[in-house]
């Protein structure tokens, strides 16, 4: 971190760019469902400047300093004209750009508009640039104890529209709540599930992202908006997304994604996870035979293909039968226990009909997840 005096009793940190990349960039979940009345690059100049606030230490008066450099190289500007064209960007990000905020309040709902940079400084003959938030933003910024959203500066880097922007925000929204609650629990399943295949009408949609009065076609709206959008949020971030249109009547009322995280290069799978298993090569290989032995002899194998949660094409394969055997099966064992055979039997049942609402790429995990949130309400429902 370059370290920049201003006075001999006050510092100013300036990130650079190396720094930027990593960062995570947090806001309440009021700004992500906010109407964004700006362009692209006062958007993203937002939440560049927004992954530099410290939210344990908020910034002294509201202020945080970036490299000009640094800056330009985020934006991917090189040419000899960046610096007016960075100037017009400042003034049309101060005149024209602001947050239109919906908050529910008890007697109705309150509208608040919020230009959330009012004050951009640059000089000529150093390379910091000095921006200060508006007092009014800071709250959804900095009091973050509850509904509240990250994700990483470094995905949004490339996005090239506001609403794949936006949509990237919203889509990121709902995919924290899947993970949050997939891992703590605290929701059935199919609530779970909601949150990686979130649904919003075009209504909702169209307000989000300010297109109320634009392309009023619905064919100009899937194609300007929603399907740029989700290839360019596949194309550049950690998600993959796809989506479907759902009609009521002869209208398109609204829209179902579907989000699945991409698995890094070095991520080996959940299948095969199993840190028990890192003995040597041959243990390994002999502890595996066995599992999959014993899943290919199993009850639960049968009943997963009876209900059409499991395919050929995963029954021939090694790593999935392991991983069904070793983490999915003794949740089995106990869900029968408390409920017997057809208790196993109503929930695969269930989970099927609800097949169509996630990727079947790691059918192990999903089938995992899928008891892991069920066994606990059974539990609790024996003990009362």
């Amino acid at each position: 971190m370059v370290i920049i005096p201003e006075k001999q009793e006050n510092q100013k940190q300036v990130l650079t760019l190396n720094e930027l990349s990593k960062r995570k960039v947090v806001e309440h979940n009021s700004l992500i469902t906010s109407i964004a009345k700006m362009d692209k690059t006062p958007l993203k100049m937002f939440e560049l400047a927004v992954s530099c606030i410290n939210t344990e230490e908020p910034p002294k008066d509201n202020t945080v300093y970036l490299s000009k450099r640094d800056l330009f190289a985020f934006f991917n500007v090189s040419d000899n004209d960046k610096h007016s064209r960075f100037k017009e960007a400042v003034e049309k990000m101060q005149k024209t750009a602001y947050f239109q905020i919906k908050e529910v309040k008890e007697k109705g709902y309150e509208m608040t508009s919020i230009v959330p940079i009012p004050t951009v400084k640059w000089n000529s003959y150093n390379d910091e640039v000095l921006i200060r938030f508006n007092q009014d933003i800071m709250p959804y910024l900095i009091d973050l104890k509850n509904n509240f959203t990250q994700h990483a500066l470094s995905d949004m880097a490339e996005l090239n529209s506001k609403y794949s922007i936006i949509l990237y925000r919203w889509l990121s929204m709902n995919y924290n709540q899947y993970e949050h609650y997939s891992v703590k629990g605290g929701r059935r399943v199919e609530q779970v599930e909601s949150y990686s295949n979130p649904s919003i009408s075009i209504k909702e949609l169209r307000i989000m992202t300010d297109t109320v009065n634009e392309y009023r076609q619905i064919y100009d709206f899937e194609k300007r908006v929603l399907k740029n959008a989700v290839e360019e949020i596949t194309a550049h971030t950690s998600f993959n997304v796809t989506y479907e249109k759902v009609k009521k009547g002869r209208s398109i009322d609204s829209v179902i994604f579907h989000i699945d995280k991409k698995r890094r290069a070095d991520d080996n799978s959940y299948k095969l996870e199993d840190t028990a298993f890192q003995v040597d090569k041959k243990q390994k290989s002999r502890n595996e035979a066995d599992l999959l032995k014993q899943a290919m002899e199993s009850k639960y194998t049968r009943l997963l293909s009876e209900n059409f949660l499991i395919g050929m094409n995963d029954i021939m394969d090694t790593a999935t039968m392991v991983g069904l055997q070793k983490n999915v099966y003794p949740l089995y064992d106990e869900l029968k226990e408390l409920r017997g055979l057809n208790g196993v039997k109503e929930h695969l049942s269930y989970v099927s009909s609800k097949k169509e609402a996630y990727s079947k790429r790691n059918v192990a995990k999903y089938l995992k997840k899928a008891i892991e949130q069920y066994l606990p309400k059974v539990k609790r429902q024996e003990l009362s």
